[in-house]
């Protein structure tokens, strides 16, 4: 008999479009596909009719969170024999009936960039450590996240496995239809940024490159910022603002899934800046696509993006500046760059990304939990 894969599955949410979120519906995908038993675990705000037809779906209500974690998780484990538990975050329950296996996609929740806590981190880096320790198996989006867990946690590279975020096959070549160019205010020509906006976005140095090019280029193309997250987005809006930029910044909200592909699909570029990722499923979702991409060098984003686009030092605006006047003439040859991005998407297959996440799940399930000295 099949074992039975159990995961959770808060991120599903209405509105919400996350990584997270994205990696959640792949593995559950994956899963399904391969005829396993799978049980999604939400709780009263999850969107659990999201998840793929042949999951098991499963509320359970029970507040707050670290009662719902450490002990009403556990109970519905044993309840439903389940074999091996995924959570796609890096906590989990500390104690459980079958072997658990965390993902850490990245450690921004531990030392933000230029955000001074003391006291903070130093408690999330030793409650992560302990996820860690005593977790069946960890997964990392990228080496770049495997190489920080390492560095931060303390925790042995062997025990960590690498497994890209994996694209949904809804990610292809596609145009906006001419109702959706309304709903999102593309204009004819945009660039296209996709994410939150929080501080490691790097979207005030983005503003002040797009502000520096040419204004005939300018003109000629919108920027279109897509996100549903309200954080830090007044403080962009005010920058715009303040840089005379007016209607030549479209802040798009929160874009469906069935609409994203088709934004992607038809922007001139995509843009991401940011001064840390760790992994940069927008530049791997906007090659898919087939549009070009302009990047930062920093944190995964090069493993994911390769030779397939453009990347700039993310401090440097007048790279950037640069970076964006060249895609936009076609100074760099627009074609190649398309058919570099495809060619590299094909890498991110389901067999090669979520897939692997399964065989991982197969592997750990009913082995016993690990408990692993601290480095050093």
């Amino acid at each position: 008999m099949s074992p039975r894969i159990a995961i959770d599955g808060r991120e599903l949410r209405a509105g919400v479009r996350t990584g997270i979120r994205r990696y959640t519906l792949e593995v559950l995908r994956a899963a399904v596909g391969r005829g396993l038993p799978c049980v999604l675990y939400g709780d009263r705000g999850t969107q659990l009719d999201a998840a793929p037809e042949g999951v098991t779906r499963v509320v359970v209500d029970a507040a707050p969170t670290a009662w719902r974690d450490q002990m009403a998780l556990p109970g519905v484990l044993r309840r439903d024999a389940i074999d091996v538990f995924l959570s796609p975050y890096y906590k989990r329950p500390l104690v459980t009936p079958c072997p658990a296996v965390i993902t850490i996609h990245d450690l921004f929740f531990i030392g933000y960039p230029g955000r001074r806590r003391p006291i903070y981190d130093a408690v999330m880096t030793a409650a992560a450590r302990l996820y860690a320790r005593g977790a069946a198996a960890i997964i990392a989006d990228s080496a770049h996240s495997r190489d920080a867990i390492v560095a931060r946690l303390g925790i042995s590279g062997a025990r960590i496995a690498v497994i890209p975020v994996g694209l949904g096959p809804e990610f292809r070549p596609t145009t906006p239809t001419p109702a959706q160019r309304e709903r999102y205010g593309l204009g004819r020509a945009y660039v296209l940024y996709v994410g939150n906006f929080l501080p490691h976005k790097n979207l005030p140095r983005l503003l002040r490159a797009w502000a520096a090019l040419p204004e005939p280029l300018r003109r000629a193309h919108r920027l279109v910022l897509a996100g549903g997250a309200m954080a830090g987005r007044s403080e962009v809006a005010a920058q715009a603002a303040a840089l005379g930029l007016g209607e030549g910044i479209v802040f798009a909200g929160g874009v469906e899934d069935t609409d994203l592909p088709a934004l992607y699909g038809g922007a001139s570029l995509v843009v991401l800046p940011s001064l840390e990722e760790g992994f940069g499923l927008p530049a791997l979702e906007g090659m898919a696509c087939g549009a070009p991409v302009v990047a930062t060098c920093r944190g995964a984003v090069p493993e994911v993006v390769g030779d397939a686009g453009v990347l700039i030092d993310p401090e440097d605006e007048r790279a950037l500046t640069g970076a964006l006047q060249r895609v936009l003439t076609g100074d760099v040859d627009r074609a190649a760059l398309r058919r570099a991005s495809l060619a590299r998407a094909t890498e991110f297959t389901a067999e090669r990304t979520a897939g692997r996440v399964v065989d991982l799940l197969l592997a750990t399930a009913g082995a016993r939990p690990v408990l692993e000295r601290r480095a050093g």
